[in-house]
């Protein structure tokens, strides 16, 4: 199956919501039970980052989007923010080659926030050459460079590609 990877326009908004919305079903049960919500990521707050400077990339097949990842530069490094796949398109090599892409485009030190219990995601960046920073380091780059409720923070974890 082949697919085209491409920054993401306004008009797909959209379906980068529906997109992560579908593939954060997969943190229900999982992550503490006060940080879940459904919708995952309302359009409003998805609009919120986007005009933060999330910049997406997705991966569309047959002219629907099935999986995004964003960067945002900010202070000196570079977030992936909302990295997701479609659950029914997960295992496929989508998340590899978005971030991939992602990397190309990042002239700095990159770093990834995710949920502490969501192993699939360490995991998942563990493989592609990132590491986790210890709880120390976490709290002040969590502090320093995201605006999430402290509840999620203490939640998290950050890696950094080595």
């Amino acid at each position: 199956m082949s697919w085209n990877i491409q920054m993401c326009s306004a008009s797909e908004h959209r379906a980068i919501g529906l997109a992560i919305n579908d593939a954060s079903k997969a943190y229900h049960g999982v992550i503490p039970a006060d940080c879940w919500k459904s919708p995952y990521m309302s359009e409003a707050e998805l609009e919120v980052e986007i005009a933060d400077g999330v910049l997406f990339w997705g991966v569309s097949v047959r002219s629907a989007l099935v999986g995004v990842m964003g960067l945002q530069h900010r202070d000196g490094v570079d977030l992936i923010r909302h990295s997701y796949v479609r659950r029914s398109w997960q295992g496929q090599g989508i998340g590899c080659a978005l971030l991939a892409e992602v990397e190309r485009y990042s002239k700095a030190q990159i770093l990834v926030g995710t949920w502490a219990q969501a192993t699939w995601a360490i995991g998942f960046y563990q493989a592609n050459g990132y590491r986790l920073l210890d709880n120390s380091k976490k709290s002040v780059l969590l502090e320093q460079y995201w605006q999430i409720p402290a509840r999620q923070a203490r939640a998290s974890v950050v890696l950094t590609k080595t």
